[in-house]
């Protein structure tokens, strides 16, 4: 079988946002640029069109409208402290200053400038549990999710001045750079599904091919020490093509590849009923005024566990209980108040920028979405009262193991301690609903202070949850300039990496935590930079 053969300026492995980011930088420099992906040409601009499309921002005219005082300063002392980033964490330490410094001019303004409209107010995530995390809202919701967000890059890329010198592949699966010269010099692989062989001999790579996290196989080959051992169920949230494969490519040209146990993954998952990959799962936004409970029914503990402080302490928390896996139990007006799914799929009302859906949703509950899940999910189950919900919750196991006792205990604890008064409120978890209510978008959709067994919440839900893999946090180690580095710390001629594929940034920009929304920021300015130095 004959080999495609192709040749440009620059070739860019992998058309997602980072991807697109860096075409539309060399195309404004003249260069003759190849995209290639191995998905369809539909799924143009990858993951981050299924997002929810949230980016990080120290600094934003959005946090001036609403008082916040940031700062980059600020934005930086918490970007080491949450990610743990030691001092010889040298590029991972150093892209997190430049995103820090540049995510406003170069991202934030840069969406803007094409259209790009943002929630009115920024969004408080990854607060800190036990040490410091976001010291104020940063988490800026694109209007429309990430869907608005890759259609306006898109737009850009494909309305381009320079666009004849653009040529788009899609099909193509990368396997391997090729040198010569001591350089890199292109790279080969096949199409799919038909195998046939080719080639690409360009002046420079951009491997932008996204991260391992879709291998859960890797995933638990590089599972971080914090969580243990890997449980027996991890769901896939990542891209179904973030297999690694280019990972290995670049190692064998000889790129470092660093910190792949930093990954971030989530531990509310369920499974998927239309699912579009092995394993595909999606990520629960966890209630804050369910009850998180084992396998067995105990209130995890004796820290309860509540989301919006420390995703990374949430996995290990549940890796540590029987089985892996997790129940959050609750009642109707909880879920209809607080209970969302992250990403443009289960959030039409922003998705679609219908203003008015997404008022009467917040002022009367997201009753779509509650009878979605209820009505279509395996992992939820439905009941009026407790005997029958553990009963339910053990039949859809298939045994015993949930105990009533267990499930009875931690529901009388928490509703009494409710029922005490706000004075007397000595549950950490209703201490942290409390602060989070401080804030008028998390108290937009948080309850005060709800009993599980208020007889007019009712009915009761359970919900199997399991860890659900998602971003890799390492990767291909790069210079400032997105240059791949090889084990020695010396650019490899010819190389770049960008977005997950490069760690969003130095082999791990973010540490073994990420302050959310630095990963979709840190694709689109990888990739510009790379696009303006390749």
């Amino acid at each position: 079988m004959d080999s495609y053969r192709y040749s440009a300026d620059v070739v860019i492995a992998g058309a997602g946002i980072a991807g697109i980011a860096a075409a539309i930088e060399a195309l404004d420099r003249g260069r003759r640029v190849l995209l290639l992906d191995r998905d369809e040409r539909d799924n143009l601009g990858g993951l981050a069109r299924e997002s929810m499309g949230g980016l990080w921002f120290a600094g934003s005219a959005l946090q001036a409208r609403h008082r916040l005082r940031d700062s980059v300063e600020l934005g930086y002392a918490d970007w080491l402290a949450f990610g743990e980033l030691a001092p010889e964490d040298r590029w991972p330490r150093a892209w997190a200053r430049s995103y820090v410094e540049r995510c406003i001019p170069e991202v934030f303004e840069w969406l803007r400038g094409l259209g790009v409209e943002f929630l009115p107010m920024p969004m408080w995530v990854e607060r800190g549990l036990y040490g410091q995390g976001n010291s104020m809202p940063r988490f800026h919701v694109v209007w429309g999710t990430g869907r608005a967000l890759a259609d306006a890059v898109i737009a850009r890329l494909m309305n381009h001045p320079e666009r004849d010198r653009l040529d788009l592949r899609f099909g193509h699966r990368v396997d391997a750079l090729v040198r010569r010269g001591g350089r890199v010099a292109g790279l080969a692989g096949a199409t799919e599904p038909d195998g046939r062989p080719f080639e690409v001999a360009a002046e420079s790579v951009v491997v932008a091919a996204g991260g391992i996290n879709g291998d859960i196989e890797r995933v638990r080959r590089h599972w971080h020490a914090d969580w243990g051992a890997p449980p027996t169920v991890i769901l896939n949230g990542s891209h179904r093509f973030a297999d690694g494969r280019l990972h290995d490519a670049a190692a064998a040209a000889g790129a470092s590849v660093t910190h792949l146990d930093w990954q971030w993954n989530y531990a509310a998952g369920i499974r998927h009923w239309r699912p579009r990959k092995p394993g595909h799962g999606l990520s629960l936004i966890p209630p804050k005024s369910a009850l998180w409970l084992n396998a067995r029914g105990e209130r995890i503990g004796p820290m309860p566990l509540v989301a919006g402080y420390d995703t990374h302490d949430l996995v290990a928390k549940i890796c540590a209980e029987p089985g892996g896996y997790s129940w959050q139990l609750l009642n109707r007006r909880i879920a209809l108040k607080e209970l969302a799914v992250s990403g443009a799929e289960f959030n039409p009302a922003i998705r679609d920028r219908r203003r008015l859906r997404l008022a009467l949703d917040l002022l009367f509950g997201n009753r779509w979405l509650y009878h979605e899940l209820t009505r279509n999910s395996e992992d939820f189950v439905v009941a009026g009262t407790l005997p029958e919900l553990v009963e339910r919750m053990n039949a859809l196991n298939g045994d015993a193991t949930v105990e009533l006792a267990c499930v009875e205990a931690a529901v009388v604890q928490y509703d009494g301690a409710i029922a005490r008064g706000e004075r007397f409120h000595n549950d950490e978890q209703l201490r942290r609903i409390a602060f989070a209510r401080r804030w008028p978008a998390d108290r937009l959709r948080t309850c005060r202070f709800q009993r599980i067994l208020d007889p007019g919440a009712g009915p009761l839900l359970a919900i199997r949850e399991y860890i659900i893999s998602r971003k890799s946090m390492g990767g291909i180690q790069t210079d400032l300039s997105c240059r791949a580095l090889d084990h020695g710390g010396e650019p490899i001629e010819g190389l770049y990496a960008v977005g997950e594929a490069a760690g969003f940034g130095g082999g791990g920009m973010n540490g073994k935590r990420g302050l959310e929304g630095t990963f979709l920021g840190g694709c689109l300015l990888t990739g510009r930079v790379a696009g303006r130095n390749a």
